[in-house]
């Protein structure tokens, strides 16, 4: 397991189906260290790491569902690299977007950016424009209505 790793491109993110695997770790420090030292934009893995201590010090964003200290040496291998997985119950193509923070991950599928990026600058400007009138004392009800907020969250045909 990893010996993929000299091949990502800088600034491709690691996506990783261990199918939830939790008996296992997929990912520990000298991943962690030689993809922050390529560029590597992070790892999400639908099972679990470790070394987390290094990640946090390097700054090197991994998702997973938890971490935990047992090794995967001699217990996993790689069946395919470079192809559609699922993550969760998310189904993940090569070249989709996941973008993750403090409250998860999220895959973008690539043919939809455009739309995507479209939709969530809308989103965030009305949410701004709201926030704004509530701190000017408008109820939130009143806020929502005037800058259309349920509409934006309703899917568009």
């Amino acid at each position: 397991m990893g010996d993929f790793i000299d091949d990502v491109p800088p600034g491709h993110v690691v996506a990783i189906d261990a199918g939830g695997r939790d008996d296992t770790t997929i990912w520990g420090d000298i991943l962690t260290e030689i993809a922050h030292r390529r560029g590597i934009a992070g790892t999400v893995i639908d099972g679990i790491n470790r070394d987390v201590a290094l990640c946090l010090e390097l700054k090197y964003p991994v998702y997973s569902r938890e971490s935990w200290m047992r090794t995967g040496k001699d217990r996993i291998q790689i069946e395919a690299q470079n192809v559609p997985i699922t993550l969760g119950e998310v189904r993940v193509q090569p070249g989709d977007i996941l973008r993750g923070d403090a409250d998860g991950v999220v895959a973008l599928p690539r043919q939809h950016e455009e739309a995507i990026l479209r939709a969530a600058e809308e989103i965030e400007e009305a949410e701004s424009h709201i926030r704004k009138a509530i701190r000017g004392g408008m109820r939130l009800d009143e806020a929502r209505k005037q800058y259309k907020y349920h509409q934006l969250q309703t899917r568009q045909k």
